[in-house]
């Protein structure tokens, strides 16, 4: 029988944290770290892990997926949760993304070029409000994504609230171009409508 303890759980060997080296970690570390959890990312050198998912998230990311994925044209594609391999120090993973085709490497590809994408959706998070209202937008900007999404939750209604942002090429930030309640739609990257309420049933 093993030991509790304090906090209730059983006490378990000591987990060795990945140690970083010098400089810290790169992008291209990410897919060589043994026993990283799911969805771990890169910032500024620093490896970020997730806390688990609430259905409000889990919803929004169905929702978003389904539909983009039914409106985009045929060159485009849709992905959620796959990294963007943004410089050597920096790997994100939007909750959402759309690219051309071709950007689709094969069934082992992990990341994607910050060229290639389109569009980055983040839906935020508690423990990831700073990095998604603040860190992740600039550094998008930064790569020349030139549209970005950020979804929160409505603190009335329980649905997604969608803040729209464009590029400015010129000095490489986001402009915001839209809030939207309920329903979304705008005429760029394409022609884009979501019904924001339907985030409690199937996405169709």
């Amino acid at each position: 029988m093993s030991a509790v303890s304090d906090d209730g759980l059983d006490d378990e060997p000591a987990y060795r944290w990945p140690v970083p080296p010098p400089g810290g970690w790169t992008a291209d570390d990410l897919d060589r770290i043994p026993g990283l959890p799911p969805h771990t990312e890169l910032i500024d050198g620093s490896l970020v892990f997730m806390s688990p998912q609430t259905a409000f998230h889990a919803r929004c990311m169905r929702l978003l997926e389904n539909t983009l994925l039914g409106q985009a044209p045929d060159h485009l594609d849709v992905m959620r949760e796959m990294t963007v391999k943004l410089d050597a120090k920096n790997r994100p993973e939007p909750d959402i993304l759309v690219f051309p085709m071709e950007a689709n490497t094969g069934p082992d590809q992990t990341w994607y070029k910050p060229e290639d994408v389109i569009l980055a959706v983040e839906v935020v998070s508690d423990d990831s409000r700073e990095r998604d209202r603040e860190v992740k937008p600039r550094k998008y900007a930064a790569a020349g994504v030139p549209h970005f999404w950020r979804v929160e939750q409505d603190e009335d209604k329980g649905y997604p609230v969608v803040y729209v942002y464009e590029l400015d090429p010129a000095t490489k930030s986001y402009g915001l171009t839209g809030i939207f309640h309920d329903r979304l739609k705008v005429s760029v990257p394409f022609d884009i409508e979501i019904d924001l309420t339907a985030v409690d049933r199937r996405a169709r």
